[in-house]
């Protein structure tokens, strides 16, 4: 199916709609062309209806609804240990959590000793240019879950994954925190527009 009809597929669902789906592929070409794709649509649901015009707040309900539940089957696949066998899995995962965030996030996935994730969570939440990230609070989690080692990332909402001194700087408080409780940080990943820039392949970690 093309996008086009994959999205009309989703609008379909109003009983106000024509029945034999015409005006909802019209709406759907009309909804892509606006918003420049999907990843375009996607970003403008969760905005407010006086920023999406065109869009609709049951059909923005829809498209929020259907990412949802992209992010948690891959959430509970990465929880069943696929991760291990697919590690493109978690960099997926961390894209759908992070990238098109108008703040700055902060999240923790938290591994046991054969790198099997125990839990996924937000730690810290910022502004559109920075978070404040406590090492401390990462090591007290990761020490409660039973942690053995832990990856971490981040967003930037301008879009450039590449890491700051700042990313650079919190990575090696993070790791040198984590290590005086012989939890490893395995790595620190940026998220923007593009791939997700790893640190530990950059030799920053």
């Amino acid at each position: 199916m093309s996008d086009t009809e994959l999205l009309a597929s989703l609008l379909r669902f109003n009983p106000l709609d024509d029945i034999d789906g015409r005006g909802v592929t019209e709406q759907a070409t009309e909804l892509l062309k606006s918003f420049d794709g999907l990843r375009g649509l996607q970003i403008a649901s969760r905005l407010p209806a006086s920023e999406r015009k065109g869009l609709d707040d049951v059909s923005a309900t829809r498209i929020c609804v259907a990412m949802e539940l992209v992010r948690r089957q891959l959430k509970q696949s990465l929880q069943r240990g696929i991760s291990l066998s697919s590690p493109a899995m978690t960099v997926k995962y961390l894209q759908t959590v992070l990238r098109d965030r108008k703040r700055e996030i902060f999240t923790c996935l938290f591994l046991d000793t054969r790198h099997r994730v125990i839990a996924a969570e937000n730690l810290f939440e910022g502004s559109i240019d920075g978070a404040c990230v406590y090492p401390r609070v990462v090591a007290e989690r990761a020490l409660r879950l039973g942690a053995a080692a832990v990856i971490v990332a981040h967003n930037h909402p301008s879009g450039v994954s590449e890491p700051s001194l700042a990313d650079q700087a919190i990575t090696r408080r993070l790791k040198d925190a984590l290590l005086l409780l012989e939890i490893r940080l395995l790595d620190h990943f940026v998220v923007g527009d593009g791939p997700p820039v790893s640190l530990a392949s950059r030799g920053m970690l």
